[in-house]
């Protein structure tokens, strides 16, 4: 669900604006099915469709002429973007799109309309209604993540570190303001200032495995110095503790270096 609206988010910023209407297949995440002649819509999208001010429409069931509408998009972009191209990253699948676009998508004589896009959208453009610079509805809607073995959770391409107790786990992410707010079975367990551009990272090293052991060390000092001003012994710190951290650590100190 997160990534389908955030696709329609990025093309009402691609386009300027919003359509009056959207046609989509019969999937999930927009209806659950019709009962009585009504169509029950999935609730996330009914209230994305209500926050942006258009009416989502379907098709119709068993019917090709809609359904074939939707999916001819979708075969273009795989039958004339994709072969014999390769990708290092998202960014650079994303540059490349946006070169197809601009080159050969936009400018082709549309077998429907008989008319390059551009120019059929330049003319139709006016009939879009403005987004005005609204927040994304993403930043209110709570999204669920598994923690990585890395213990970081991946929140719109950037990296956000969490406690390492929590891998494997699923946590819940909510925009507040400028911070992600990262919680677990409704308690909070890590905030991070909302990064900037694509592919960067946050890490709190408290939040990883060597804490334990800087935490461990610390008492142990501690018990060290008491017994020592006592006249005791000296306390011994378990020689087969080693701290461990993520090597991103270490990319993220060079970065800010």
């Amino acid at each position: 669900m997160a990534s389908l609206l955030a696709a329609h988010e990025h093309g009402f910023e691609h386009l300027g604006g919003v359509t009056g209407e959207i046609l989509y297949d019969r999937m999930r995440t927009v209806i659950l099915g019709e009962r009585e002649g009504k169509r029950c819509w999935n609730p996330t999208f009914e209230a994305f469709a209500a926050y942006w001010g258009f009416e989502p429409r379907v098709c119709r069931p068993y019917r090709a002429q809609t359904k074939g509408k939707v999916e001819s998009g979708v075969k273009y972009v795989k039958g004339n973007f994709l072969p014999g191209r390769s990708f290092r990253d998202l960014v650079d699948f994303n540059e490349q799109l946006q070169g197809w676009l601009l080159e050969i998508a936009d400018v082709r004589i549309h077998g429907t309309t008989h008319e390059q896009p551009i120019e059929r959208y330049a003319r139709e453009r006016e009939q879009l209604t403005p987004i005005g610079g609204r927040a994304s509805f993403l930043q209110a809607m709570r999204r669920e993540r598994v923690v990585a073995d890395d213990w970081l959770v991946t929140i719109d391409t950037n990296r956000y570190s969490v406690p390492f107790a929590l891998i494997g786990r699923t946590v819940e992410v909510v925009r507040v303001g400028g911070q992600w707010q990262i919680s677990h079975r409704g308690r909070v367990v890590a905030e991070h200032e909302v990064l900037a551009g694509q592919h960067q990272l946050s890490v709190n090293p408290g939040h990883g495995p060597g804490a334990v052991v800087r935490n461990a060390r610390k008492r142990f000092g501690e018990a060290a110095e008491s017994n020592s001003q006592l006249g005791g012994g000296s306390a011994r710190v378990p020689h087969d503790v080693v701290e461990v951290r993520d090597l991103a650590v270490y990319e993220q100190m060079l970065e800010v270096a």
